[in-house]
């Protein structure tokens, strides 16, 4: 029988991709009612299946996906990148960790000693098609139960002090809060009157699948020419970037003369296409919204921040938006959540996104076609040799680097916290499945046990030792994996402890 939901839902997210997805997830994971609107009649699209819709999903995310048991099914939709358009920057016989404006660092370059609270392991995620991306989440969402309507083009919305009423299709649904996951060009954030500021693009950027008259004649990989940039991989899968400041995304038809025209320009050859089969464009303009909040009305994803797609940090962003933001909103939803918690997402988040889209301008300045550049690009590839370069950007690339400021003074506090083998041959991401928080504590001491008890149903207490517990006592874990508090010792200030607990609103008496 179908699910039956209230007339005025707890959340409505307009938007149904991989970001308004996963969020939908979250939510409905902690109770609450879910409505998804979305503009487009299907979520198939060409562009979403291989070639372009290739993503990568960085450690962090995978970290992510791991806590909610997504795992097995996104590794079951996971792709080679060998051959893929994207893998220009590999080598034979060495793994690739990642690249910065398509200069490749290795796993073997990487200093693992520099983050003593990582457990062992290689340090990277894995590539999947968009298409089977959405699949499993949309999977996870409609499961748990949230309401998914296709067709539904938000024609206008508002807020009062109390609901959020969106009006499509002739239809009005209210609900106690908005979050916007409709991409760049968001009507939420327009509608709601949230300023997006950045800079404008430098290049218009070409994916493309073509046929030419002599492919061997181009010859594959990545090439920076005196007009531009282009990356080749036969027989037919060709990127292009022409610095014409964005003039040609999105401003007319791409064509089969158009794409051979570009290709002229950036590879200085008279090469014939015989062929267009697919193509898009995008632009490196790097913009964010200066609220991720107006009232009820939240923005996560594109809608929040938009930048070039160079090093696909892009859709790691906007689900790191939406872990963050889920357990904060179904704790506000249901009651508990403590003064401003809502608030510290857009603190939070705020900055991660900021830090990204510098990222995909510095890219984008590597790329230039000038003498400079190429001068500039020469001392990178010899500093990303070394091993504390290769280390820097490995950990910027896979988001282990990130850090919330959550207070106290355990310099474990604010990271992704590890995953544990515990004794019972569980790890530590299994017990944050349930979306709660998580207090560790490896030698069972009864005073936390006894605190923790009064967050029953927030916060899961569990008692167990572990193959390599990094020289902690206890661990306090956020519902997102990011850790709150830390222990080196068996009777730790019980103060900090307790304030450490207030990321989950008061305790039972207190209410």
């Amino acid at each position: 029988m179908p699910v039956e939901f209230p007339k005025c839902h707890d959340v409505i997210i307009v938007g149904a991709g991989p970001v308004g997805l996963f969020l939908a997830g979250e939510l409905c994971l902690a109770g609450c009612s879910v409505l998804m609107l979305e503009q487009a009649q299907t979520p198939a699209s060409p562009l979403k299946d291989l070639p372009f819709g290739l993503r990568g999903l960085s450690a962090a995310t995978m970290e992510t996906c791991d806590r909610r048991d997504l795992l097995d099914p996104l590794k079951n939709r996971a792709v080679d990148r060998d051959g893929m358009l994207t893998a220009h920057w590999m080598r034979p016989g060495r793994r690739a960790a990642g690249h910065f404006a398509g200069i490749p660092f290795f796993q073997d370059q990487i200093d693992g000693a520099t983050w003593p609270y990582r457990l062992p392991g290689p340090i990277g995620g894995m590539a999947a098609d968009m298409a089977g991306i959405e699949t499993v989440l949309a999977d996870r969402a409609l499961a748990m139960g949230a309401e998914i309507r296709r067709g539904c083009k938000v024609e206008d919305l508002s807020q009062s002090e109390t609901k959020v009423s969106v009006c499509t299709n002739g239809s009005t649904f209210e609900g106690l809060w908005l979050v916007g996951c409709d991409g760049g060009r968001s009507v939420v954030r327009k509608a709601a009157g949230i300023a997006f500021s950045g800079t404008e693009p430098e290049l218009t950027g070409y994916s493309a699948e073509i046929a030419l008259a002599d492919p061997a004649s181009l010859k594959p990989g990545r090439h920076s020419t005196p007009t531009g940039l282009y990356t080749y991989a036969a027989p037919g899968l060709i990127a292009m970037a022409d610095f014409d400041a964005g003039a040609c995304h999105r401003t007319q038809p791409i064509t089969r003369d158009h794409i051979q025209a570009v290709l002229r320009k950036v590879s200085g050859t008279d090469l014939v296409v015989t062929a267009l089969k697919r193509a898009a464009t995008w632009t490196d303009r790097a913009c964010q919204a200066t609220d991720y909040r107006r009232g009820r009305i939240l923005l996560a994803g594109d809608a929040a921040h938009i930048h070039s797609p160079l090093g696909g940090q892009g859709l790691n962003l906007g689900l790191g938006d939406a872990m963050n933001l889920g357990w904060k909103l179904a704790a506000t939803i249901r009651g508990h959540a403590p003064a401003h918690l809502l608030d510290s997402y857009a603190d939070e988040r705020h900055p991660v996104g900021a830090r990204v889209l510098d990222w995909s301008r510095a890219q984008v300045a590597l790329m230039r076609p000038d003498r400079a550049t190429r001068a500039l690009e020469v001392i990178i590839r010899d500093l990303i040799e070394t091993r504390d370069a290769a280390t820097y950007f490995a950990e910027r690339v896979s988001g282990i680097g990130l850090r919330y400021d959550c207070g106290g003074t355990h310099p474990l506090v604010g990271y992704s916290a590890p995953d544990f083998a515990l004794a019972d041959g569980t790890g530590l991401n299994d017990h944050l499945r349930t979306g709660r928080g998580l207090l560790l504590d490896f030698v069972a001491q009864p005073s936390l046990r006894a605190l923790a008890d009064r967050w029953a149903g927030r916060v899961d207490y569990v008692a167990s030792d572990a193959e390599e517990r990094l020289g902690l006592h206890a661990v306090l874990v956020r519902p997102d994996g990011y850790v709150a508090w830390a222990s080196d010792h068996a009777a730790d200030d019980a103060g900090a402890f307790q304030a450490a607990l207030r990321w989950f609103g008061n305790p039972r008496e207190e209410r």
